[in-house]
């Protein structure tokens, strides 16, 4: 009757050190599901924050190329001026 008292009691703390360990990787399971989720948000943020900056910059090479070509412009009118006073 020991014996099986034994085994009974055995088998019992076997059984919920398995459940705990079971707990404990379900729990380490999602913390890494979460930080793997908040690192996605992260670089699919980056990604949106790249696209607008980019559009920025597409933008501003635009108005660049404007204003370089109305100087080129305004250039050309003073050297006439000047070829016509001078």
């Amino acid at each position: 009757m020991a014996a099986f008292s034994g085994v009974i009691l055995g088998w019992t703390s076997k059984s919920r050190t398995v459940k705990q360990d079971t707990a404990a990787d379900a729990s380490k399971d999602a913390l890494l599901r979460a930080d793997m989720d908040y690192i996605k948000r992260g670089v699919d943020d980056m990604r949106v924050e790249i696209k607008v900056q980019g559009q920025r910059y597409d933008a501003l090479a635009e108005r660049v190329t404007r204003v370089e070509e109305s100087a080129k412009q305004a250039h050309y009118r003073i050297d006439r001026i000047d070829k016509e006073r001078g």
